[in-house]
């Protein structure tokens, strides 16, 4: 499409996508012109493309869609995953030019323009993700507009940009007040989450088992939490480096003392790691799609899984382990290379997994950790009533 056109029909536009290793990208400018800069990584979803874009674990990255036809269904006004969109980039091969969809109100390209979210069109993402495979995760930048210049200047850019090892951004995506998302019909259960990113989907998937969720500020304290009387603690998924989160690590210990059933997903999975004493470490491209294979270390069950993080747990499947509230296991792992999914602790009630149960757009083959978590909250009413 490099003719007189470009994406909706719009005047073609170059771009510039540079890789902190000199790599090259031209194609089209998408989106809003300018310059964006951050990690460049690679989502393998085929579907849920606005769900990507507004989940706030992808805040500071520049998203590579590998499915080549992107932007077919526009966007619409109910299926983000938070109130904006959180990546920092976005590059895709073919955009629609036009959308169709009943539920679409604009164009994708549209709504990352009223964003602010610069992005590039007409880019060989397969090469793109080879080259992320061999060579990992990487800082980038996306240059248009009046952002273009030599490549030198723009490399000089990007390799100015800090690296998402040791970013601390939690904090950046984290709601500024506390608020209350009440439960659909009885409520059963009261749950207080701290929010590390939380996207939409997970409040709706407690709602429906009659939780009544309190979604909570980062920086909040255990007098915080235990001030609204919870039947559990959730830990959600979120951006950054778990090592820098110190505060929700110590918040998660003080709550595995006072026993209080506790489930977390994706960085919520990494934080509890931590505070049993596990470590961390960035991988080198890491999990973001919609189709990873994760398997039960004790059923051999497997799970096809929705996955977004570039840092994972140190452990190996079925590993058994001490910690400071006794005996805990690495419950579950990923088929394609082993890393740690999921946690559970022997002593005390507390589960975690690196997938999201609540994925949006799907799959749906592990929403029965919500009803899980639920068995546990019964489990530890039932023995502080006896």
């Amino acid at each position: 499409m490099n003719g007189a056109n470009g994406a909706n029909g719009t005047a073609w536009e170059p771009a510039v996508l540079v890789l902190e290793d000199g790599r090259v990208f031209r194609g089209a400018a998408y989106g809003a012109r300018g310059r964006t800069l951050g990690e460049v990584v690679f989502c393998t979803g085929m579907t849920g493309y606005q769900e990507t874009l507004t989940d706030p674990s992808y805040h500071r990255q520049l998203v590579v869609q590998t499915a080549p036809q992107i932007g077919n269904t526009g966007w619409n006004d109910e299926d983000d995953e938070s109130a904006r969109i959180w990546v920092a980039g976005y590059v895709v091969r073919d955009p629609a030019r036009v959308p169709s969809n009943w539920r679409s109100t604009r164009s994708l390209d549209d709504a990352l323009a009223d964003a602010g979210v610069v992005g590039i069109s007409e880019v060989d993402t397969r090469t793109l993700t080879r080259h992320i495979r061999e060579h990992g995760a990487m800082r980038a930048g996306i240059f248009s507009g009046d952002a273009l210049g030599t490549d030198d200047d723009l490399l000089a850019q990007v390799l100015a940009c800090p690296p998402m090892k040791g970013a601390d951004l939690a904090g950046e995506v984290t709601t500024a007040r506390s608020y209350v998302v009440p439960a659909q019909g009885q409520r059963r259960f009261r749950v207080a989450a701290l929010d590390l990113g939380i996207k939409s989907n997970t409040p709706r998937e407690m709602a429906r088992r009659g939780i009544e969720l309190h979604v909570l500020p980062l920086s909040s304290t255990v007098e915080d939490v235990l001030s609204i009387e919870p039947d559990g603690f959730f830990l959600s998924n979120g951006p950054g480096d778990p090592q820098t989160q110190e505060h929700a690590i110590e918040l998660t210990r003080q709550m595995l003392t006072r026993r209080i059933p506790l489930f977390g997903i994706c960085f919520g999975n990494q934080i509890l790691g931590r505070a049993l004493g596990l470590k961390t470490y960035k991988m080198r491209f890491g999990h973001r799609g919609i189709n990873v294979p994760v398997l039960d270390a004790e059923t051999g069950r497997v799970a096809i899984t929705a996955q977004n993080h570039g840092f994972a747990l140190e452990g190996e499947p079925g590993q058994r382990f001490s910690s400071p509230f006794g005996t805990a296991k690495v419950s579950h792992y990923c088929a394609n290379d082993g890393t740690v999914e999921g946690l559970r602790c022997e002593d005390v009630p507390a589960f975690s997994v690196q997938y999201h149960p609540e994925a949006a757009a799907g799959p749906h083959d592990a929403a029965s950790l919500f009803d899980e978590f639920v068995t546990l909250m019964e489990k530890y009413t039932d023995a502080q009533t006896r």
